[in-house]
């Protein structure tokens, strides 16, 4: 099956000569839901700013749709919403004319009913008179995300959606998401809350400077990047290692009551048994055991650390 999105050798250097973008290379399947991830001026947001044509590349091609997104502009554009970071929006037009306004210049029809559902999923009904100077910071978010819906694209950009927003906010706009997942929609979101992309993500992609690291399934990277730890809770403290337990690598705790055993889940054999055997041997006794998993947030930034 084709790609709805398909990104070949992109790249984009600015007139002060700095590389936002460095040759990337992407393929965004129709209906999932993609999160990128990466430090302040990594390239996520010129990387979305180019596929959306909003940016014009240094080199490189995107396709939306099988369309050439500069040849076809018009075209890809209209089946693509955007989210924006900043808050981009006038001063004195009411709510409702402000996406009513979006709807028509995508030259979709008129449809009252499906604008209001769209307000009433954002807990903006109530305000679809007023005026946007009147409204708080997140109600203004909400605008901007009923305004990128408005046309009923089958591609949504979300820019960093929930950065400074309430917790309510938050939570309409995952319920959103996954409600257009169903419908089919393909979602692109960067994110600084790795705990989100963690939970509603089908696939992870790393982007640093102007570089994507690596794209992968997000249960498939957390299982080949990720790493394990045992915890040992001891029943007594020690003041440091004994001499036969250095060889395993343990890292002993500041209180001298917790060994934490690091281990490759790829590995053949985890050392485990042999391990617990040696704590005892060392005559050492144990209060409790427990398993950790590596975090998406854990291999982000080992991904992103300077020296990854």
């Amino acid at each position: 099956m084709q790609p709805i999105i398909s990104i070949k050798n992109l790249s984009k250097t600015y007139a002060s000569g700095h590389q936002a973008l460095n040759s990337v290379n992407l393929d965004i399947a129709e209906g999932e839901i993609l999160a990128l991830l990466g430090p302040n001026g990594a390239g996520k947001t010129t990387l979305i700013s180019t596929i959306c044509g909003i940016v014009t590349p240094s080199s490189g091609t995107v396709t939306v749709a099988g369309f050439d997104n500069i040849v076809h502009f018009r075209k890809t554009r209209e089946l693509i919403g955007l989210v924006p970071q900043e808050l981009t929006l006038g001063a004195f037009d009411t709510v409702w004319n402000t996406i009513s306004f979006s709807r028509g210049l995508f030259g979709k029809k008129s449809n009252p009913e499906f604008l209001k559902q769209l307000l009433r999923d954002l807990s903006l009904f109530e305000k679809k008179g007023s005026e946007l100077m009147t409204l708080s910071g997140g109600m203004k978010r909400r605008v901007l995300i009923a305004k990128a819906l408005a046309h009923e694209p089958k591609i949504l950009f979300l820019d960093e959606p929930t950065a400074g927003v309430d917790v309510e906010l938050r939570k309409d706009m995952w319920r959103i998401v996954e409600r257009l997942r169903k419908t089919g929609v393909t979602i692109i979101l960067t994110t600084h809350y790795i705990e989100e992309a963690e939970e509603i993500a089908d696939r992870v992609g790393v982007i640093n400077g102007g570089r994507l690291l690596l794209v992968d399934d997000k249960t498939a990277l957390m299982h080949e990047l990720g790493k394990k730890q045992l915890e040992i809770e001891l029943k007594e403290k020690i003041a440091k290692l004994p001499n036969s337990l250095i060889e395993w690598d343990l890292e002993l705790s500041g209180d001298g009551k917790q060994l934490t055993y690091t281990y490759d889940t790829q590995a053949r054999s985890t050392g485990i048994t042999l391990l617990l055997q040696a704590i005892s041997d060392a005559g050492l006794s144990l209060k409790d055991l427990k398993s950790k998993q590596s975090s998406l947030e854990e291999i982000f930034v080992d991904l992103v650390s300077p020296q990854s």
